[in-house]
């Protein structure tokens, strides 16, 4: 049904009656007026030729072992038991590479972390697939059979060593700096939309924790560029977005109408209200994503086939299973950025019992991550899309000894793997390395923000011009766009 277009400002009104949406996911999200966008001029044009439409970033919380993942070292076996000093190789801790990332919220004199002395051996054994011969764990036999497709980009790394690393990661910034936009709002801001009735940026599954919002948050970009929370619930996807049940449409309708007398009204007394406009249209958008997201997030005509691709027929796959499935419908109708976190919060922070827990959680996204790619490429999205698989820090290839630790690892953001895959981007294919024993990424590795830098890259975005007044940021924010894994 089409509505009257939302047309002015009236603040007056919101703060007199106490109807200011700023705190709800819908006055986070929405607003296609290109508030924010002005640099790239209302249409939402790229910089440049785009490879991609779209982006699923997947992000496990808790920080997965790179060394029993992606990135095995056959020397943390060789040499298991002993100190770094005591092996052929230079100790990673004395690298001036070490020195120039390390950043510790403690004092370094008192930091213990990242530099555990004794090397603790694979928890798992590993082999090469596919005709590129990437090498990767027993623990993703269903991924494994995907890796002719994936990318591996091993020398990744970043600074905080505490989980404040979940923000870091997609914003860019350490705990102790000034917070900044995370990626997905980014590529909201600089990005016009493919579906005027859904977000352009939906998360699912998390963040769960008020500490972590900031991984999808849009600070200074305004509120209409945050990401917008759905939940695997066709009844109720959009928290706060519902129609009351004491309400008809007819009403609501009604009310939409009120609304827009009310902005003309207004509209004189604030003609440049531009945020104001943006929040206000957010309520035509609003109304139109509850016919929408229901559908986009309802999974009842889907083949079974396809459930069972996903792992929803397995009480241990299915989470993951479901909110990867919600991801390929969303990016299918024209979401721009799905974020999806497939386990709960910090689960893959194994200090201890690193080889029970990465076990058992690896079989949780095995194989609905691999379904998702396959489903994906099966239908041709994977031309248009671009996938990252990532996690805040890997886990050190030392021994954990605080506590009495026997058999896990700690935090370790000084060299780590993640990967991607699609529209752009090489197939088969490893980028670079750390050393020996997996502590440091060797060469210049590549910061966070590079990550970034490279997904809108894809997009036709050049971060470096995405630029708002007044907000002067550094040069480790807008990172360098990996050349190297280009397609």
């Amino acid at each position: 049904m089409n509505l009257p277009s939302i047309q002015a400002g009236r603040r007056t009104f919101l703060a007199d009656c106490g109807m200011g949406f700023t705190g709800l996911a819908l006055g986070a999200m929405l607003a296609e007026d290109g508030v924010a966008r002005e640099p790239l001029g209302p249409t939402g044009q790229t910089h440049h030729l785009p490879r991609a439409r779209s982006v699923v970033w997947i992000f496990l919380s808790g920080g997965y072992s790179h060394l029993e993942t992606f990135d095995p070292k056959p020397a943390l076996n060789q040499f298991a038991g002993k100190t770094f000093d005591k092996t052929p190789f230079e100790n990673p801790v004395n690298s001036p590479l070490h020195k120039k990332r390390f950043r510790s919220v403690p004092a370094e004199e008192i930091n213990i972390r990242d530099v555990y002395p004794t090397i603790y051996p694979m928890q798992v054994g590993w082999k090469k697939h596919g005709q590129s011969g990437i090498e990767i764990t027993d623990w993703w036999p269903h991924l494994a059979r995907q890796v002719d497709d994936l990318c591996f980009l091993r020398n990744i790394w970043t600074t905080d060593n505490d989980h404040a690393a979940e923000n870091q990661i997609h914003t860019g910034r350490h705990k102790l700096d000034e917070p900044q936009p995370s990626i997905g709002a980014w590529a909201h801001y600089g990005l016009g939309t493919l579906n005027a009735n859904l977000p352009k940026f939906a998360v699912i599954g998390g963040p769960s924790r008020p500490d972590t919002r900031q991984s999808i948050d849009s600070l200074y970009l305004g509120p209409q560029h945050a990401g917008v929370p759905l939940i695997i619930d066709a009844k109720n996807p959009l928290p706060f977005g519902t129609r009351p049940a004491s309400q008809t449409q007819a009403e609501q309708i009604r009310e939409y109408q009120l609304i827009h007398r009310l902005n003309t009204l207004a509209a004189v007394e604030y003609p440049d209200d531009k945020e104001l406009l943006a929040r206000i249209r957010s309520y035509e958008m609003a109304f139109r994503m509850q016919e929408s997201v229901p559908e986009a997030m309802n999974f009842t005509r889907e083949t079974l086939r396809t459930t069972r691709l996903y792992g929803m027929d397995n009480p241990a796959t299915r989470v993951a299973g479901e909110n990867l499935l919600a991801a390929r419908r969303l990016v299918e109708r024209g979401v721009r950025f799905v974020q999806v976190f497939p386990s709960t919060y910090g689960v893959w922070d194994s200090h201890q019992k690193l080889k029970d827990n990465h076990t058992r959680l690896c079989a949780t996204v095995d194989l609905p991550v691999a379904g998702f790619l396959m489903d994906m490429k099966q239908r041709g999205l994977m031309d248009d899309a671009v996938v990252v698989f990532c996690t805040e820090f890997g886990r050190t290839p030392g021994l954990e000894l605080r506590g009495g630790g026997k058999d896990g690892r700690d935090h370790h953001p000084n060299g780590f793997t993640i990967w991607m895959a699609g529209a752009g981007l090489k197939k088969g294919h490893v980028h670079g390395a750390t050393d020996e024993l997996g502590y440091n990424a060797l060469g210049d590795g590549h910061y966070v923000t590079d990550i970034h830098a490279t997904v809108l890259h894809l997009l036709g975005l050049d971060l470096r011009k995405l630029e708002v007044p007044g907000r002067k940021r550094i040069d480790m924010d807008h990172g360098k766009v990996i050349q190297e894994v280009l397609a």
